[in-house]
């Protein structure tokens, strides 16, 4: 596993237009599904969270197929997969790598840990401490790993996917709310229709083994490609308006004690973008925002405790705060 030199960064991806990049993400999500069923809506935003730069997080109960979906994205897409169980007794050092001597050298050298990958996936993320969760706080957002004094950057691209378990509370460790935020999207899988389970029992007993094979579909360089294509996207500035309603209207709500941050806004802006180019469109319509509000702001939000005593799921507030948001009353276009 090599450590990327800041001496040679990456050099600028092309841009790949919209229709193209469109016709790729059909063709990952096609392949996904393949492997993954009933989570194509799922899978659609979390696919378009990894075009717009950004980590997922899959919060639901065991069972549904989170890591499956983590596992088959990553090979899909052509990225180095490293894959992390948490447990309470897990080390810092055990995710971000080490300084260990080298008899050979007569000195110390840097053994690159786990997160020195294109997509990592740290399952069960809530059931390590604190301290090794908070090592993954700078690769999330910097993209770099900083030990014994000297910083490592990360490899392009690169993506978290967690996934948490929200109904255990024993042995557990709840993601503070600076981790929460740094995820793009929070995402819930929910249990399969009757129909959709079945087919997963069918198919596996049509492939006789556990396993669930997927193809590669696009390699390292042409996500990147894909996520440049994302930048080209226009906005209209009365949807940019639109997003920053929708974030401050989560701040006055009366069951909400903190509400979702510049942050959130901006995760609404770029997953709205993403969304809209894996359909081939060169603008972001309102519909693209609604789509990805509660994904991006839900878990950004702190509830009051008479809300969360009442039972009130942020979920619930962010649905309410798009009813009572009017929308831009322009129709969007690619700005030519």
């Amino acid at each position: 596993m090599s450590v990327p030199s800041p001496e040679n960064p990456a050099a600028p991806a092309q841009v790949l237009p919209p229709v193209e990049v469109a016709r790729r993400c059909q063709a990952v999500l096609a392949e996904v599904g393949s492997a993954v069923v009933g989570m194509r809506e799922p899978l659609r935003i979390a696919l378009a969270a990894v075009l717009a730069g950004g980590h997922v997080l899959f919060e639901d109960v065991p069972g549904l197929g989170k890591t499956l979906a983590a596992r088959s994205l990553a090979t899909t897409l052509g990225l180095q997969f490293s894959r992390i169980q948490c447990t309470p007794d897990l080390l810092p050092a055990d995710i971000t790598g080490s300084s260990v001597y080298d008899p050979e050298q007569q000195g110390f050298r840097f053994r690159p840990g786990p997160v020195f990958a294109g997509l990592l996936l740290a399952d069960e993320i809530n059931r390590t401490a604190p301290k090794t969760q908070s090592a993954l706080l700078e690769a999330m957002a910097e993209r770099q790993v900083t030990v014994d004094g000297r910083t490592y950057p990360m490899a392009r691209p690169f993506h978290v996917m967690a996934t948490s378990n929200p109904v255990e509370y024993e042995g557990t460790y709840p993601l503070p709310e600076a981790q929460l935020d740094r995820f793009m999207v929070r995402l819930a899988v929910g249990y399969p229709e009757r129909e959709a389970e079945a087919d997963v029992l069918l198919r596996r007993l049509d492939r006789r083994q556990e396993a669930a094979p997927v193809r590669q579909v696009v390699d390292a360089a042409t996500l990147l490609e894909m996520q440049a294509g994302v930048e080209a996207v226009h906005v209209d500035p009365d949807l940019v308006g639109y997003c920053v309603d929708l974030a401050a209207a989560t701040r006055g709500h009366e069951a909400v004690e903190v509400g979702a941050s510049p942050r959130g806004s901006q995760a609404l802006l770029l997953v709205s973008r993403a969304l809209a180019v894996a359909e081939g469109r060169r603008f972001v319509t309102p519909e693209d925002i609604k789509a990805v509000a509660v994904p991006a702001l839900a878990h950004r939000l702190t509830l009051t405790p008479a809300a969360w005593a009442a039972g009130v799921a942020p979920e619930d507030v962010v649905r309410d705060v798009l009813a009572r948001t009017a929308g831009p009353a322009t129709v969007p276009t690619d700005g030519r």
